[in-house]
């Protein structure tokens, strides 16, 4: 039942990067694309960049404290200390992304695909994993962390994850 659900999830995830914010789309510049850029280190805090690209980008100390990444590539990226505090990655792609020491607390990573990152040293605290695609070695160390409250979904970090 878990596998169905995670599947169906993972499908959606695809649609929505497909289809991201239909009835939005007039609201917003096509998407920005810092793929293989060198930002270590940049500020984006408080910023819209939904759908953007950062596929391969250094992203090393870089700020996205209350940034809007919805539907945002990072796949491969390095984000080694980056600050996603309150970031909102719903629909996001963070694959094979190295999170080590980042703060994703209070982040909401709604369906989120994270397949293959790195959660070495990351402030989870209230973030909100729902629907989120993870592997299970994944989830296992994040819910040996796991705790806290996401200040905008109300959803803890725990059931997020679907810990035990």
């Amino acid at each position: 039942m878990m596998i169905v659900r995670r599947l169906a999830a993972f499908l959606l995830t695809l649609l929505a990067l497909c289809c991201a914010f239909p009835a939005e789309a007039a609201d917003y510049p096509p998407p920005l694309s810092y793929s293989n850029a060198e930002l270590k280190a940049h500020d984006f805090s408080g910023q819209t960049l939904r759908t953007a690209e950062f596929s391969n980008a250094n992203l090393e100390l870089t700020n996205f404290a209350d940034a809007d990444l919805r539907g945002t590539i990072f796949s491969a990226s390095v984000m080694t200390q980056a600050n996603l505090h309150g970031a909102d990655l719903t629909y996001g792609m963070l694959d094979q992304v190295n999170l080590t020491g980042a703060d994703l607390s209070d982040a909401i990573l709604s369906e989120a695909i994270l397949l293959r990152s790195i959660f070495n040293g990351t402030d989870i605290r209230g973030a909100d994993f729902s629907d989120a695609i993870l592997d299970g070695a994944q989830v296992k160390e994040l819910c040996a962390k796991a705790s806290g409250v996401n200040s905008k979904t109300g959803v803890t970090t725990r059931d997020s994850l679907g810990c035990r």
